[in-house]
Parts: C-alpha cells; sequence; structure tokens
C-alpha cells in the first residue's frame, strides 16, 4: 500500500455557493478556495483493491475568489468565518475515509476510479459523505479529482441573506477538488 501525502501547494480545492431569493438575479455566486488544506491518501498503485483519505482543511484559510471590491470581500469573508463557519468555534474541516469504506477500480495503467464511503466533519457536525474520485499515479505522485455537494443545513450552518433578506444564499454547496499528493517512504 502506497502512502502520499497531499501538496497543498499543488492542489486546489474550491467551494461555490449559490445566490437565491427575489433578488438573486442582482447577486453573485461565491466561490472561496482554500489555501490550507493537508492529508493522507494510502492506495496500491499495482492494483489492490483498498484505499483510505484523509484530508483537514482550516476553515479560516477560506478566500473569495470572485472580482469584487476590496469591501465586499472583506464583508463577505467575515461573514463565512463568523457567521456561516464560526471558525473560531470550528477550527477544522475534516474528511475522513478509513480501509475499508473505498472501493476502487482500476481504469488504465496508473488510472484508478475510488468510491468513498467517508464521513465529513463540518461545523461541529459529523455526517457520512461519499465522493467518487478519478486519481492518476505516475511514479511517485498521484493525482487526484472529484466533485461533491453538500446542504448547509445538514451541518447546522446557518444560511446567510441580505437586502432584508430579499437575497439569500441557498442550501447547496458545490465543492471541487484537484490535489496532487506525493508518496512517503
Amino acid at each position: 500500500m502506497g502512502r502520499y501525502l497531499i501538496d497543498p501547494r499543488a492542489s486546489r480545492f474550491t467551494a461555490r455557493a449559490f445566490a437565491g431569493g427575489p433578488l438573486s438575479a442582482m447577486g453573485h455566486n461565491p466561490s472561496f478556495t482554500i489555501r490550507d488544506v493537508g492529508g493522507e491518501v494510502s492506495l496500491d498503485p499495482e492494483g489492490g483493491t483498498e484505499a483510505s483519505l484523509t484530508m483537514t482543511v482550516k476553515a479560516a484559510s477560506l478566500a473569495l475568489t470572485d472580482n469584487v471590491s476590496d469591501k465586499d470581500r472583506r464583508e463577505i469573508e467575515r461573514a463565512m468565518q463568523e457567521d456561516v463557519l464560526e471558525t473560531a468555534r470550528f477550527p477544522e474541516i475534516v474528511y475522513d475515509c478509513p480501509p475499508g469504506k473505498a472501493s476502487v477500480e482500476r481504469n488504465g495503467d496508473g488510472q484508478f476510479q475510488i468510491s468513498m464511503n467517508g464521513d465529513l466533519t463540518l461545523h461541529g457536525v459529523t455526517r457520512p459523505h461519499p465522493v467518487t474520485a478519478r486519481v492518476f499515479v505516475s511514479g511517485d505522485m498521484l493525482r487526484g479529482s472529484a466533485e461533491s455537494s453538500l446542504r448547509q443545513s445538514d451541518f447546522g450552518i446557518k444560511l446567510v441573506s441580505a437586502a432584508g433578506g430579499m437575497l439569500k444564499v441557498k442550501e447547496d454547496v458545490k465543492l471541487t477538488f484537484d490535489f496532487v499528493a506525493r508518496k512517503q517512504d
């Protein structure tokens, strides 16, 4: 079984919320990049059937990627950290898929599809969160990508609104992962 550590500088993890309400056409769908992510992937690149993934995100590391004024950026990031994620109370977001909770399908030389039935801990709530990833192994490097979504209320997150409730954030958040991991001895 190969052990790979996620390289945060070479990896990209984004979260996108969607605007709703009567004024949603005037709002935007904010996208955030996660700057502080780490973790470990275990996989047998020679064709094993087991895999695991543990990934930890520092919740306060989310940064708005949208083209908005500095004032709006500060307010959106403040609201996201203080009102939505409550990063002072819940500093980490963790995805944990231990061995035995993932199935590996080999799609070619060094190419895999991994279906994970791990748990996501967000905002102090842990819930099952299935994710399917496409993984490519080349030498000592592993590249993976996946998309997922979650409902904020499933994790006790209150939905934010503006303009007297006329502009609201919808329940679903889309998550996109593109990560690079390097083999460890």
